[in-house]
């Protein structure tokens, strides 16, 4: 299926690695221009350099997204360089452990705008763009915040305030024609992932019994399949698909765990 993507401008938070590196890969092979946006210049060029080794086109702007001045820097920088944005992918974020027992108010504050504040920033400084291009925004969520975790206080708060943003943006920017939709991740195996695991104090038991209780195919989630949902979600394919968490996740999230 052409997704009819060519040439289209797509921003992408946290593009350098993990979900958004692999997002930033699809949306490439789809003659898609990823724009790229992270704070590590070492990953966010070395991304970009793979992408056009392999024969196809990419953009980058440096940012720490904490800061509202980077977050527009880099809508402008883009701007700059095209002259349009035909969709934001914000995916950049990290469970930080900020829990409820043993955690304080700096650092919930902290983990809202590593996790939250700046989709709204992203979304706000490319509003008037998208405006003009009818484009699309994807914001990618996480299962915490449908059925906790424990522990991260500030990640879960932020990820069910991505999901009411998408329904919020959904339906203050309809009479833009701008779509706005959350895919929701479970298990899949990203670095961060990977840091995780490794806290326990046997993660190769522990990553397994992970497996173990995911429905589909007993595998976690590829990233590959998160951004080939990501690319059809920003695509005119997708055309009457507005205001919807999407879950790709193998079924972890929803199906009855006794199948296992």
């Amino acid at each position: 299926m052409d997704l009819r993507l060519r040439d289209k401008v797509v921003l992408i938070t946290g593009g350098s690695k993990g979900i958004g590196n692999a997002i930033a890969n699809v949306l490439a092979h789809e003659s898609a221009i990823p724009v790229i946006i992270g704070r590590n210049r070492d990953n966010v060029l070395n991304a970009v350099k793979k992408i056009e080794e392999a024969g196809h086109k990419a953009f980058y702007a440096f940012a720490e997204l904490t800061d509202p001045e980077q977050c527009k820097a880099a809508v402008q920088k883009t701007m700059a360089m095209y002259g349009r944005i035909d969709g934001l992918v914000n995916n950049a974020g990290i469970n930080d452990s900020v829990g409820l027992e043993d955690g304080n108010y700096e650092d919930f504050m902290l983990s809202l705008r590593r996790n939250v504040v700046h989709y709204y920033m992203m979304a706000h400084y490319s509003l008037p763009h998208l405006k003009l291009s009818k484009g699309a925004i994807v914001n990618i969520g996480s299962k915490t915040s449908f059925t906790g975790q424990g522990g991260t206080s500030g990640y879960a708060a932020a990820n069910g305030g991505r999901n009411s943003l998408t329904r919020e943006w959904a339906v203050e920017l309809l009479k833009y024609e701008i779509r706005v939709n959350t895919l929701i991740v479970a298990e899949c195996f990203t670095p961060l992932y990977e840091k995780w695991i490794n806290t326990f104090p046997n993660p190769e038991e522990k990553l397994q019994s992970i497996v173990n209780n995911i429905p589909f195919g007993k595998r976690m989630t590829a990233g590959e399949e998160i951004a080939s949902m990501v690319a059809f979600l920003l695509s005119e394919r997708s055309g009457h698909t507005t205001g919807q968490h999407i879950f790709v996740d193998g079924g972890y999230t929803h199906l009855d765990r006794s199948l296992n």
